[in-house]
């Protein structure tokens, strides 16, 4: 069993492909660093996805998630990275990631990426009386 780092992004067979559902997963402990000071960066991950024929595996996302404390990184370009990576690893029907990092400078970022596979459709939404 792995305690270490690591860039793999393990994943197991849907069990329901047939089936569009979502998957909410968050992340409240990631850190990466500044890559102007070199100061940590603090952030929670809010990853959503309809997985098509693959979901990760979640403590191989807590090892990848892990990866990033010693690299530096600007919000916009890891939070990119980070889907890229997810949606390479999984080929969802959609993912989004939302990376809420804590204050830098008195500013807070908050940073959404999005991806859609080539010809899905979300569902209509449901309203019940």
């Amino acid at each position: 069993m792995s305690t270490k780092p690591s860039k793999t992004l393990e994943t197991f067979p849907n069990p329901n492909p047939d089936r569009d559902y979502t998957i909410h997963i968050r992340i409240p402990e990631f850190t990466c660093l500044c890559p102007k000071t070199g100061q940590p960066d603090f952030a929670t991950l809010y990853l959503d996805y309809v997985p098509d024929t693959d979901c990760v595996e979640l403590k191989a996302l807590k090892l990848y998630v892990w990866s990033f404390r010693e690299e530096g990184a600007f919000h916009e370009a890891i939070t990119n990275r980070i889907l890229d990576d997810l949606v390479e690893a999984m080929h969802p029907r959609f993912a989004r990631l939302r990376a809420d990092f804590n204050v830098r400078g008195g500013i807070y970022t908050n940073v959404v990426a999005e991806y859609r596979k080539p010809g899905w459709r979300a569902p209509e939404a449901v309203t019940l009386p």
